[in-house]
């Protein structure tokens, strides 16, 4: 059963990982900086692609975001279009400091 873990180190940078046991299958690169959560990269396993295990990195990077009261700035693609694509799910959390227009 694959489970989500973050790792954060001492200033804040890590990832959401995606563990089954102790083989990672995926992981969302990101940083907390000050009141924001910057993602910058999400890539799952070849081998595990299809699973839903990005999807799952998101709604972890989102539960913990509203948890710690931070805003996303969705600097990954795939997370950025989630984002775009179902803006009323994560209008609460959406920092677009970033956005175009």
């Amino acid at each position: 059963m694959e489970e989500v873990k973050l790792n954060l180190n001492e200033k804040n940078h890590g990832a959401f990982l995606v563990l089954d046991g102790d083989e990672q299958l995926g992981e969302m690169v990101l940083a907390i900086v000050d009141n924001d959560l910057i993602v910058y990269h999400t890539e799952v396993s070849p081998k595990a692609e299809g699973k839903g295990l990005a999807k799952l990195m998101l709604n972890a990077m989102v539960a913990y975001a509203r948890e710690k009261n931070l805003k996303v700035i969705p600097l990954c693609p795939y997370v950025h279009a989630q984002f775009k694509r179902h803006p009323a799910d994560y209008e609460d959390i959406w920092n677009k400091i970033h956005e175009n227009g």
